[in-house]
């Protein structure tokens, strides 16, 4: 009789590196489609694309990573790049295709243009760190909490910082335009 042979060590791990990145995935998950949610804005697309992650992973070979959940992390952030790169594609062809025209008046245009550039002067007049802890929230879609982290500070002193920088913002667009369309 023939007995069973032993299974082949690389086969076993194999096995042991995708219970490990399913059990990572799972443990991250909830982060990563928070972390895609902000940069796509839809949950659902957010879902999507982080289903579509576990996907690419699952189909290839393994990943030996040692920090596999910030590796996973950071591929779900550029997921969503592509993503937006993607559809800013789309939008771009689509542009080209004749469509009422709903787009604002000049007027309009231009005063959102002014209104941009006064909170850009705004933002650069903020002291060094509430400009920092602005970026990292409004535009690198960091929570605080990973902002505080990064930055060794509380989150108290970060929602400070945030809401410094959010009412600078708030008062250069509410300031009176100067005559002439000056800033």
């Amino acid at each position: 009789m023939n007995e069973p042979t032993p299974s082949n060590p690389a086969d076993a791990d194999a096995a042991s590196g995708r219970a490990r990145f399913v059990q990572v995935f799972l443990a991250q998950r909830g982060r990563m489609e928070a972390l895609v949610s902000r940069r796509v804005g839809c949950r659902a697309t957010a879902a999507d694309l982080v289903q579509e992650l576990f996907l690419r992973f699952w189909r290839r070979p393994e990943v030996k990573v040692d920090a596999l959940d910030t590796y996973l992390l950071r591929c779900a952030g550029n997921l969503a790049i592509d993503h937006l790169r993607s559809e800013g594609s789309r939008g771009r062809v689509v542009e080209g295709l004749p469509v009422a025209d709903d787009s604002p008046a000049p007027e309009q245009a231009l005063a959102a243009e002014h209104d941009l550039q006064r909170i850009e002067a705004a933002l650069r007049g903020l002291p060094e760190r509430s400009r920092q802890i602005f970026l990292l929230s409004r535009v690198h879609g960091c929570t605080y909490g990973e902002i505080a982290k990064a930055l060794q500070l509380s989150q108290s002193a970060v929602e400070k910082h945030m809401m410094r920088a959010l009412e600078a913002c708030k008062a250069s667009v509410a300031a009176p335009r100067r005559p002439g369309g000056g800033l």
